[in-house]
């Protein structure tokens, strides 16, 4: 292993780990992980997901006789993240400005595994403690919603993904994902395009009649992607629309996925079409109160280094909310990540170290608690 976290987060973001593609991360983190003497499996998700590897489930024996605590993070990166080039500017780390850089979420895992690194150096005497990295996160929390929850011993955790060091988010939203596609029917544009019935006009009418972005401060609701149409000269005949409503709040979630819903059986109506849509809950929402164990833990330990704490109500999804469906109390840990999911991604080297600092002094507190 190298010498400093700084060193060791970049051998980490030099391996390519696009979703699905979370082999040879998951290869070293297992070996890792074994050096610093936990027991790992990688287990059989990856034939339900179809990635080429599952998630890493590693335990670590304790001297101080107690429940275990869990630390999660993903392996896997949105795109563009392969042949990422990080480099050091003063006080950052950064890319060449072609790729992300994987601060989402491999600052996560070296945090914990330089934290672990640390203590096992110092011959600390620990509670046990469970760590699960994840595949396939960032396209639908698919490893955490395959993993068997009765592998795990921990009761409370934290998953490591999120922004400034000393942030917990307690609250997060429910999301459906929906899919509607629009029927309409083909013609020659220039010949008889009265003859036609165009989707694409259809899925216009009925997104004008939608209200989309903040509809209010616990709900949003957005179309992503629209897919329709061969040619100009052909009046389309099928239009795939891909949207999501967030909110805290489920019979507000449900109102939003209606109405939308309405909007485009509405439109179809009017121009006799039809649609199909697939509405999918995605994950459930969540919310911590801030007296539990785990937001005081992670306060106490923040107090303890001069870390800022604070906790926020998030408006996205991670593995967390998965894991507090299948009965472990889990908070998002903010692990100093930057601009993610863009060429401008960057990390400082403060918030790494601090990160790493912050889940180290959280074990301890946590091992010395009766």
């Amino acid at each position: 292993m190298t010498t400093s976290i700084v060193d060791y987060f970049i051998s980490l973001v030099k391996i390519d780990s696009e979703s699905k593609n979370e082999k040879l991360i998951a290869e070293k983190l297992k070996h890792d992980l074994e050096e610093l003497g936990a027991k790992v499996e990688i287990d059989n998700s990856a034939e339900r997901i179809g990635s080429n590897t599952g998630n890493i489930i590693a335990y670590f024996d304790g001297e101080i006789s107690k429940k275990p605590i869990m630390f999660c993070a993903h392996m896997d990166t949105v795109k563009p993240g392969n042949g990422i080039k990080p480099q050091i500017k003063e006080d950052r780390i950064i890319t060449d400005g072609t790729t992300i850089l994987g601060s989402d979420d491999k600052s996560g895992i070296a945090e914990i595994i330089w934290a672990i690194k640390e203590l096992k150096e110092e011959n600390e005497k620990t509670a046990p403690f469970e760590i699960l990295f994840t595949v396939c996160e960032e396209i639908g929390l698919l490893g955490a919603k395959n993993v068997d929850p009765k592998k795990f011993k921990s009761e409370i955790g934290f998953a490591l993904d999120s922004h400034k060091v000393g942030e917990i988010t307690n609250q997060a939203p429910y999301q459906n994902s929906m899919k509607f596609t629009i029927f309409g029917k083909e013609a020659h544009a220039g010949v008889e395009p009265e003859k036609g019935i165009n989707a694409i006009k259809i899925a216009a009418v009925a997104i004008s009649n939608m209200k989309i972005g903040r509809i209010d401060d616990e709900t949003t609701c957005n179309i992503g992607i629209i897919e329709g149409g061969k040619a100009t000269n052909i009046v389309p005949n099928k239009v795939v629309i891909k949207a999501e409503v967030r909110s805290h709040n489920l019979e507000k979630l449900e109102n939003v996925t209606k109405r939308m819903k309405s909007a485009f059986d509405k439109a179809a109506k009017l121009y006799n079409s039809s649609i199909e849509a697939i509405i999918v809950r995605e994950y459930n929402a969540f919310k911590i109160e801030k007296n539990n164990i785990v937001v005081e833990l992670a306060k106490n330990a923040a107090d303890n280094l001069n870390i800022k704490f604070k906790t926020v109500i998030g408006g996205g999804g991670s593995d967390a909310n998965i894991l507090n469906l299948k009965g472990m109390e889990m908070v998002i840990a903010g692990s100093g990540m930057s601009a993610v999911h863009t060429v401008e991604e960057y990390i400082l080297i403060k918030e790494l170290e601090d990160g790493a600092k912050w889940v180290k002094e959280i074990i301890k507190i946590y091992s010395k608690q009766q």
